[in-house]
């Protein structure tokens, strides 16, 4: 196996990563999606071309990710939507989650 292509299977397996974390922040509202997505962006960049075109064009969180590309933002609506999603989730821990220790759920 050559330099190259171990390199490329990296940053591919990394962009998978946090793809797989993105996914996992649509089904928990306590963890964000897109800055995971915009990691796996950085990653696609490196080595996998064909992700990196599926997640700018995503029509869902396509227009996040661009913004963030082109002008290092993160617009003002999916910060309010992903702070009340965490602080609901960690509400919701803290009070219908009684079997949880309470030392658990401050760490979370």
């Amino acid at each position: 196996m050559t330099r190259e292509l171990l390199i490329r299977l990296l940053w591919r397996a990394l962009a998978l990563f946090f793809v797989l974390l993105g996914l996992i922040g649509i089904a928990l509202p306590v963890m964000p999606t897109v800055p995971f997505l915009i990691a796996a962006l950085w990653a696609a960049s490196k080595g996998w071309p064909r992700l990196e075109a599926w997640l700018i064009n995503h029509p869902k969180y396509g227009p996040d990710i661009r913004a963030w590309r082109d002008n290092r933002v993160i617009k003002r609506r999916s910060k309010v939507i992903a702070l009340i999603m965490m602080a609901t989730g960690y509400l919701v821990l803290w009070l219908l989650v009684p079997q949880v220790p309470v030392w658990l759920k401050g760490l979370v």
